[in-house]
């Protein structure tokens, strides 16, 4: 007889944590705050080339930039450079990676293989529309089913 494994494999899934208010804060600093607050980065981690990811094409939104994986590779480099940290974490595949999780979170999209943030949107209108209209309601609303199922098991 052979045994069904389930996996626990989310369709989706997101983290939101409160952080102080962000006052006096370096820009780094600052997305690194927003990287926690939105789950793409753990407290305590060190492996923070989430931050250098997202910083790049931030800067590139202030220029109406759209940039390609090794753009956002080369600008991330410059900022770690700059900020005297470790160039760990700027591998290729590690950049496409990170590059998808921003893409599962709606914060960017690309159109031939150039990225950049939604639309270019405000990084709070693009939060608002696609993460608390739409993802953050089809999580609750599957939770709410679970619940419901267990109200009428237990």
């Amino acid at each position: 007889m052979s045994k069904i494994i389930h996996k626990d494999t989310p369709l989706s899934e997101l983290t939101l944590r409160k952080y102080e208010k962000p006052d006096n804060l370096s820009d780094r600093d600052l997305v690194r705050k927003l990287c926690l607050s939105i789950g793409l980065l753990q407290p305590g981690d060190s492996r923070d080339v989430m931050v250098d990811i997202l910083h790049t094409l931030l800067i590139a939104k202030k220029d109406g930039q759209t940039l390609t994986s090794k753009d956002i590779e080369d600008n991330a480099k410059k900022l770690r450079v700059a900020c005297s940290l470790p160039l760990n974490g700027l591998a290729s595949s590690n950049i496409r990676r990170q590059i998808k999780r921003l893409k599962d979170l709606f914060l960017i999209e690309s159109k031939a293989s150039r990225y950049r943030i939604t639309e270019f949107n405000k990084t709070s209108e693009v939060f608002e529309e696609k993460i608390e209209k739409y993802f953050l309601p089809s999580i609750l609303n599957r939770t709410k089913e679970y619940l419901g199922e267990i109200d009428k098991r237990f």
